[in-house]
């Protein structure tokens, strides 16, 4: 049997070029058709998770894979965001903060995992993953959004939150590194 959450990975990373063409479309239809590509981008991380653990479909590859295609997905959305104007003046601000902290930890996770030491998502960390990806969903969707409400506002609201959520998610990461790399001196002021 194939290993359904690496395939819902892979079809994350390869919504990717999908997501960037969308940009190129113009008009409200490009808004909506990037939304509709990050959402179901959002939705397989969600389901590989839940298929992994329900099914005990974990892997090598998975543990891998599935942190790269969220940030990529990310990445990909916010950069897209940014060369487009969708995403422009201060807003670009928490725009910045997420994608520096996703290298950052991406760049922990590796040292961490060199030595054999594993960091466990968080809760707060997954509430911040929650209120960022349903923040660029609706900066996507932007002026394309139904109805007379204010979605570009409110997703910079929710990208305001989620970066001050990604600061201090990065600073738990950043701690607990900091404890192995200097042997266990860092944070015992605290």
């Amino acid at each position: 049997m194939a290993n359904v959450p690496n395939l819902l990975t892979l079809f994350r990373i390869a919504l990717i070029p999908v997501l960037v063409a969308a940009f190129y479309i113009g008009g409200d239809a490009a808004n909506r058709l990037a939304c509709a590509i990050f959402v179901l981008a959002s939705v397989t991380d969600f389901f590989d998770g839940y298929v992994a653990r329900r099914f005990d479909q974990r892997s090598a590859l998975g543990r891998f894979l599935d942190p790269v295609a969220d940030k990529l997905v990310v990445a990909a959305a916010l950069l897209m965001m940014v060369g487009f104007g969708q995403i422009a003046g201060l807003a670009v601000l928490p725009a910045l903060v997420i994608l520096c902290r996703e290298i950052l930890v991406s760049g922990l996770r590796e040292y961490l995992a060199e030595i054999s030491v594993g960091v466990p998502v968080s809760r707060l960390a997954k509430w911040k993953t929650a209120i960022q990806m349903t923040a660029i969903a609706v900066l996507l969707l932007g002026e394309a959004g139904p109805w007379d409400v204010p979605w570009v506002t409110i997703g910079e609201v929710g990208l305001w939150a989620a970066a001050v959520l990604t600061l201090v998610t990065g600073y738990d990461y950043l701690r607990t590194a900091l404890r192995h790399i200097t042997g266990g001196r860092a944070g015992a002021g605290e």
